[in-house]
């Protein structure tokens, strides 16, 4: 490899390596997966199922708000899963970590995002806010005394995050609308428990709509980027949460942020990260910046192949991995 990855300014507690090699590398890992087709398109919701399996985009933003971009970057996909980690910074933001730690959790389940025994397992506990019954609730911990109020709180707060006004896909959430049924029946469970703070109904909703939010590579981007610079959205300088939330978000991101895969992708890739299931994956290296991929093939466990390939490839060669002392 060349001298340039060894440059002591790209070092895991440094900074980005110059902008140049970093363009570079971004077209390398594009270049290089853009051609796997393993995986499928996530097919148990209509609107997803529609989505093109060729699409590949990749972006990083840096704590200073400098970008790079690659292929189908700024193409617009719902949100989906990915928003679980920035409503659950706001809510710790608004309501303080200890009290949503007291009624969500941060611990790993080891079992599938949407599994109902691991909330029979563990007494009614969510465990962590990563999976759905932890996001459930902590989406119904948002403030706001309606349903209409707690959407506001959240659409207007991601917004925040990617430094523009998120809209919402009408098909989307139409569509999960018509199919989420197993989300109510665990807010229903969670409300059994006393570990629902809001009608269950109502919060599935809202927190249907938040999953149907359009983003795309790029705002993911810029939304890691803004835990990574303490909460200040480094686009529009803008204080989005406090800086002590942001560890405590990106501590549950790297305990739970692939879900049962989470070990692995901390093993390999050595970074707080979050996937969702239209093919978006956020990834968060604290004080440097974020790494963002879109790629709509799934593997079984629901997170992008290219993606998770190329976050792979790029946490190594830009020196991102929080367990390593230099690049690779």
């Amino acid at each position: 490899m060349s001298d340039d990855f060894h440059d002591p300014a790209s070092i895991s507690t440094g900074r980005l390596p110059r902008e140049e090699l970093v363009a570079q590398l971004m077209q390398d890992a594009y270049d290089r997966y853009a051609g796997v087709d393993d995986g499928a398109v996530a097919d148990y919701i209509p609107a997803l199922a529609a989505a093109d399996p060729a699409l590949f985009g990749l972006s990083i933003v840096s704590v200073t708000g400098a970008s790079h971009s690659v292929g189908d970057a700024l193409h617009e996909f719902s949100i989906q899963s990915v928003s679980k980690a920035f409503v659950f910074a706001l809510v710790c933001d608004a309501l303080g970590p200890e009290a949503v730690l007291r009624q969500v959790g941060v611990n790993n389940t080891g079992l599938p995002f949407n599994s109902v025994m691991a909330l029979e397992l563990n007494g009614g506990s969510p465990m962590n806010p990563l999976v759905n019954a932890g996001a459930l609730a902590t989406t119904s911990l948002v403030p706001g005394a309606t349903a209409q109020d707690k959407w506001t709180f959240v659409q207007t707060g991601l917004s925040a995050f990617a430094g523009r006004p998120l809209s919402l896909d009408d098909d989307v959430y139409a569509s999960e609308a018509a199919h989420n049924r197993r989300n109510q029946a665990i807010a229903r469970l969670l409300e059994s428990y006393g570990r629902i703070a809001h009608d269950p109904l109502e919060t599935t909703d809202v927190y249907t709509r938040q999953c149907s939010l359009l983003v795309s590579a790029t705002d993911l981007a810029v939304m890691g980027a803004t835990l990574a610079d303490g909460g200040v959205n480094p686009v529009t300088g803008e204080r989005v949460v406090d800086p002590s939330v942001c560890r405590y978000v990106l501590a549950a991101l790297a305990t739970s942020g692939l879900y049962e895969r989470s070990g692995e992708w901390l093993f390999s890739i050595g970074l707080p990260g979050k996937s969702g299931v239209s093919g978006g994956i956020v990834t968060v290296a604290p004080g440097k910046g974020s790494l963002s991929t879109f790629s709509p093939r799934l593997d079984a466990a629901g997170n992008s192949v290219r993606g998770g390939l190329a976050t792979r490839y790029l946490s190594g060669a830009l020196g991102l991995n929080l367990f390593a002392s230099r690049p690779e």
